[in-house]
């Protein structure tokens, strides 16, 4: 007799929610029934890709009778209130790490789980990836023999400590770092050994954001499981990605790359002297083999849709709706939990900066404005003497520093009285914003949309200038005789990629809009940004291979259009107020000097870093492209993707050559063009690895 599918709703729209929503569609006797998000804009979009209704609190959640259980997938300091919640009104929950701030108050869910009949896991999901159902297996049938000590690492860098964005739930405390990540790393060991007896943790490498807080970027941790020695290190500097656990038994050693999905043991072997560490070595090659091999297939066989990220979440839902869930159950949870809190109870942390008072009196409005260069303009803003007014998705910008010039108001991009009311004695209006679209549906809504809401809105309100930072990646650059200026057409936009033309459809309807009814309008083109706090992958130079690898966008033989932030950020000021710019548009690339192999031979040469660099063939790219897009086009069924031409391709490689004169000459632009100066600012004070 076959049982109805298990209803689920998410309750939360945002990153994470993608993940939990392929693994759950692809998990037997289950079917996802609700989205519930605040942000109407998030949750439909997921709602509807997912063909189920959406709702705007999770008390119309409950009162709909839609579910049998809900993934609490939002913020971590929201968990404990939103699962009781949920199971208060008759559902299961499963909620996403970390579950809860504290042991007690996960304690505090699995009591009232226990009271209401109710089951609670905890998202632990790396615990579901088939190479670590491999390893246990092993430990089980003894392979390893008797287990004297453990490490279990994670090393993988933390994009937001450096580029932001700063708002973020985990970087608003030293101590969420861990609660954050923590629960990979610490989930192992409690499944594998049980309870954590923590023993001692130091952390290190501290890192400024913005603002004046530190933030530690390593944590080593040593515990006990029973006799079981367990070493822990965390880091998030910009390093190879090494997430891996080590077990060292009487008759083996396993090492299990998460990260990968990959897990190979290796052990001692009857051979003569001669011949043993030979055998040895061919051991672990045959197993790493192996482990290569079946990864291949299983990317070729799915079309790269079972990532080892997203195996880890369907073997976890597999699990908890298919009866083998006790790794996720409560008391793995608190014991998870626990084990953090003993951590952090041995940690001591410099206390935060006091937030400067005062009252800001904003002329200035920067949307975007946690974003790197929306950070670097509120503070040249501000150092010009301006208050400003930052429009951003929540409520909390690195700007505690500057607090008495700068407030932060989260206003919702798809509202358009709520960004007019924002703008509320505002002057002057920056739109740095960009979304992130994989159709060019999306991009019309995401971007086109957002752009002309915006100038509605600022017209709405009477301020007196928009200044929109559009991209020189608009132009076809495929050209390396063309010399670009501002005359320059775009030329044939439709087979380009997304990013640029989205961003030319946000040009030329805004362009309209000041021709028909009077927007003060000012186009910005940033060319390759550099210096300031950015991050290190920029991929206006080429395709990142984690944080050591880069292939260029071609040979990296020709002068790149670098323009350094706070030169950037100059010009950007000088269009406030200077006559004569409205309905123009400037391209701000600065002096011509580097090469993309001179820029990574110049970090070397300063840093002493020496990253893999090498050439990519922009032709043999775009067909590796159609490739993909045939598969996905008829193999998916994505019927919306868009393929690339070559020119656009061969674009990305900055081959024309761009004349900055009209900068210079209506804005009285003078950026850097003195190269070891340029160097100095875009890289020896900026922490780029981290350090």
């Amino acid at each position: 007799m076959s049982h109805p599918p298990t209803r689920i709703g998410l309750i939360g729209a945002g990153y994470i929610a993608s993940w939990h929503a392929d693994a759950l569609s692809a998990t037997p006797g289950v079917q996802i029934t609700a989205v519930c998000d605040r942000a109407a804009d998030a949750a439909g979009a997921l709602a509807e890709a997912l063909g189920c209704p959406v709702f705007g609190s999770v008390e119309a959640l409950i009162e709909a009778k839609t579910c049998d259980a809900v993934h609490v997938l939002t913020p971590p300091d929201t968990h404990k209130a939103l699962a009781i919640q949920c199971l208060e009104g008759g559902l299961d929950v499963l909620v996403e790490k970390p579950v809860a701030l504290s042991a007690q108050e996960t304690r505090e869910i699995a009591e009232t789980a226990t009271r209401h009949g109710r089951r609670f896991h905890a998202g632990h999901n790396f615990l579901g990836l088939p190479s670590y159902a491999r390893l246990k297996q092993a430990v089980a049938q003894g392979r390893l023999g008797r287990i004297s000590a453990a490490r279990i690492d994670w090393c993988l860098p933390l994009a937001p400590l450096r580029s932001g964005p700063y708002g973020l739930w985990l970087l608003r405390a030293p101590e969420n770092l861990l609660k954050e990540l923590g629960p990979h790393p610490y989930s192992f060991a409690v499944d594998l050994f049980g309870p954590l007896e923590i023993l001692s943790a130091q952390t290190g490498q501290p890192v400024t954001l913005p603002g004046g807080e530190t933030r530690d970027q390593s944590w080593r941790i040593l515990a006990r499981a029973g006799d079981i020695d367990v070493t822990f290190t965390l880091s998030m500097v910009e390093t190879v990605d090494s997430r891996s656990i080590t077990l060292r038994g009487s008759s083996g050693m396993a090492r299990l790359d998460y990260g990968a999905d990959t897990a190979v043991m290796s052990g001692d072997n009857t051979a003569d002297l001669v011949l043993n560490p030979l055998k040895k070595e061919l051991a672990l090659a045959g197993a790493h083999l192996r482990e290569g091999l079946r990864n291949a297939v299983t990317q070729m066989a799915s079309l790269n849709r079972k990532s080892p990220y997203g195996q880890s979440f369907r073997g976890m839902t597999r699990a908890v709706y298919g009866g083998d869930s006790g790794r996720y159950g409560p008391e793995a949870a608190i014991a998870v939990m626990q084990a953090i809190d003993d951590t952090l109870a041995k940690c001591a942390f410099p206390p935060a900066p006091a937030r400067v008072a005062g009252t800001p009196r904003p002329s200035v409005m920067v949307i975007g404005g946690t974003g790197y260069i929306g950070r670097a303009l509120t503070r040249a803003l501000v150092a010009k003497g301006h208050d400003v007014r930052v429009l951003s998705r929540g409520a909390h910008g690195p700007f505690a520093d500057i607090a008495d010039h700068v407030e932060t108001v989260p206003v919702s991009l798809r509202d358009k009285a709520g960004i007019a009311a924002a703008m509320a004695g505002i002057d002057t209006v920056y739109n740095l914003a960009k979304s992130m679209d994989t159709t060019w549906e999306e991009a019309l809504e995401n971007d086109v949309g957002t752009a002309r809401r915006i100038a509605e809105a600022a017209q709405a309100a009477g301020v007196r200038r928009l200044i929109y930072t559009g991209t020189i990646a608009s132009y076809d650059m495929s050209d390396p005789r063309a010399v670009i200026t501002e005359e320059t057409s775009f030329g044939e936009i439709a087979q380009r990629n997304l990013y640029a033309r989205s961003k030319a459809e946000c040009e030329r309807r805004l362009m309209a809009m000041h021709r028909e009814t009077g927007l003060p309008l000012v186009i910005a083109r940033p060319g390759i940004v550099v210096g300031g706090d950015g991050p290190l992958q920029h991929w206006g130079i080429g395709r990142w291979h984690g944080a050591g690898a880069v292939k260029l966008w071609g040979g990296g033989r020709n002068i790149l259009p670098f323009v350094l932030v706070e030169d950037l950020c100059a010009a950007l000021i000088a269009m406030m107020d200077r006559d004569g710019v409205v309905g123009q548009s400037f391209n701000l690339t600065g002096a011509p000097m580097l090469t993309g192999r001179a820029y990574f031979d110049a970090i070397h040469d300063r840093l002493g870093a020496r990253l893999r660099v090498t050439s990519g063939n922009l032709t043999a790219m775009w067909m590796a492209d159609a490739v993909k897009y045939a598969l996905k086009r008829h193999a998916l069924g994505r019927k919306s993707v868009v393929r690339a031409s070559l020119a656009d391709w061969r674009s990305r490689g900055h081959f024309a050559r761009f004349d900055n004169a009209k900068a210079r000459r209506v804005l009285g632009w003078q950026p850097e063009d003195n190269r070891d100066a340029f160097l100095a600012k875009a890289l020896d004070a900026r922490a780029l690895f981290g350090l």
